[in-house]
């Protein structure tokens, strides 16, 4: 019969995944982000057969394995003990059954028994008490390989340490621009905490993963919280969105890409596709036009003449721009854009075109419009610059006396004053 895990975790933390020390990798159900929903549980084997003989184990952060069950029925978060290169390790179920097999068939793995290591047994509570003991000196071990690794000047950062189950290994994750000799290092670690010392180099994607944190959007890390998988962003995806080339605000907390230029890449190159090449030139009457800007989703691009000084930019729709392409391509020279521009729907008073520097074609800030003054503030300005001398008079005796001298004591003008 199957086993059903009737305990419920709580997080004990008060604060977000982000600003806890555990940061999204803890064993709450809720909260881990490698954790499988067992969609396929009610499902019988597709082969008619036992259950499926593999099954998928996490273990800290982001390592995830299959291990071969021998036939034997594992439900979903139990804590088992698998084999090791060097003793045994712990980890939690995370996918059993028909889910473990489409998994494994979505990643192309054999399904060769030989081929993988083996789930000895369910874990017993003395386990699992050594296992938490070891965790809980992580934090320790990682500021004692810092430490020690600034002492030689070893060019590197630990992100991260991760005991063995049994104690007799510890991996310790870190980062580096080059290769690092960290022979003296392990010597060094050998003897302060008389165990197995194994290094592993991550990028700097995985780092940030581990360590979690809160992104420009507002939001927790998407490798922290959700993604799995890391695939290359180049610039040519923040081309493709208009996106201003600004190393400031396209890399993440990681100094790379940001990973969500990948997510509406597709919608853009396929609304691309009707688009003409940024490169075409349009010939009119009043000279060549090139492209500046393009809106993809309302189809709207901006052309500005080359060769003038007048830096004035023009709004075509799609169809106009692709109409005078087809004119120059008939070797016919299409009329200014000056014609195509007043016979857009829009109201022009509302979109009016904006004088922009071309010193700084690459300022996110070129198409701002500047910030006007309401015209109250000016009539007041002008009052004041009014006032001021007058003011002066009023206040300098001896003005009053040569004025008074020039009006030859004139009432009228006495009393106007």
């Amino acid at each position: 019969m199957k086993n059903i895990n009737t305990d419920i975790n709580f997080c004990a933390s008060s604060t977000s995944c982000a600003t806890c020390a555990k940061a999204g990798t803890c064993d709450w159900n809720g909260v881990n982000k490698l954790s499988v929903f067992d969609f396929l549980s009610q499902i019988p084997p597709s082969d008619g057969g036992g259950p499926f003989p593999f099954a998928e184990v996490r273990f800290k952060n982001t390592r995830k394995e299959f291990y071969y069950t021998g036939g034997n029925n594992y439900y979903v978060g139990q804590p088992v003990i698998v084999e090791s290169d060097h003793g045994y390790d712990l980890g939690l179920i995370s996918a059993s059954g028909e889910t473990a097999r489409f998994q494994m068939q979505s990643k192309n793995l054999s399904q060769d028994p030989e081929q993988f290591k083996k789930i000895l047994r369910p874990a017993n509570q003395r386990e699992i008490d050594l296992w938490h003991q070891f965790r809980s000196k992580e934090e320790e071990t990682k500021m004692k390989v810092r430490e020690i690794a600034k002492q030689l000047g070893l060019e590197m950062k630990v992100s991260d340490t991760e005991y063995q189950a049994d104690g007799k290994k510890v991996t310790i994750y870190y980062t580096a621009p080059e290769r690092v000799d960290f022979r003296e290092l392990i010597k060094l670690l050998a003897k302060e905490l008389s165990t197995r010392i194994e290094m592993r180099q991550i990028g700097y994607r995985q780092e940030a993963a581990r360590l979690g944190g809160i992104g420009s959007c507002g939001r927790e890390l998407c490798c922290s919280t959700w993604l799995t998988d890391f695939r290359s962003v180049t610039t040519q995806a923040a081309k493709y969105q208009q996106l201003s080339l600004n190393p400031s605000k396209l890399t993440g907390q990681c100094g790379k890409l940001k990973c969500c230029l990948n997510f509406e890449l597709d919608s853009y190159v396929e609304a691309l596709e009707d688009f003409p090449s940024s490169e075409t030139i349009l010939k009119t009457e009043k000279g060549d036009a090139k492209s500046i800007k393009i809106d993809v989703f309302k189809g709207f691009i901006w052309y500005v003449y080359k060769d003038l000084d007048e830096h004035m930019i023009y709004k075509l729709n799609l169809q106009q721009a692709n109409e005078i392409i087809r004119m120059n391509e008939n070797d016919i020279t299409a009329p200014p854009l000056e014609f195509y521009a007043d016979e857009l729907k829009f109201n022009l008073e509302e979109e009016k075109i904006k004088t922009v520097s071309f010193d700084a074609e690459n300022s996110i800030t070129r198409f701002d419009e500047p910030k006007k003054e309401k015209p109250g503030k000016k009539r007041n300005r002008k009052k004041q610059k009014r006032k001021k001398p007058v003011v002066k008079k009023k206040n300098t005796a001896s003005a009053t006396n040569n004025k008074s001298k020039k009006n030859n004591g004139s009432p009228k003008k006495n009393n106007k004053k």
